[in-house]
């Protein structure tokens, strides 16, 4: 599925009800998503991860549509390799 049809379709589904909760408490949820992906990533659980990779992404995306974010636009930023030194692998130096 391309970025652009699944914001679109995001948007047919929830944009209405996200809109009655307002960006920040959907923001809220999206950093409760993202808690449940870190508790995924900690036990190690595939099957947990793509369903919470899926809520993180829906979520993020649903603030995007609430603050008129087109995600392909935010992501054309990274189309040409890393935004900071323009290369494919990134060059700049590690930053933990």
């Amino acid at each position: 599925m391309k970025i652009a049809a699944f914001q679109q379709t995001l948007r047919d589904t929830y944009l209405e009800r996200d809109s009655r909760r307002g960006t920040d408490a959907t923001f809220r949820w999206l950093t409760e998503e993202v808690g449940e992906l870190a508790r995924a990533i900690r036990d190690d659980d595939h099957d947990q991860l793509v369903h919470e990779i899926g809520d993180v992404l829906a979520w993020l995306t649903s603030l995007a549509n609430l603050a008129g974010i087109s995600l392909e636009a935010a992501a054309s930023r990274y189309a040409n390799g890393c935004p900071r030194c323009g290369r494919i692998p990134c060059a700049c130096a590690f930053v933990r």
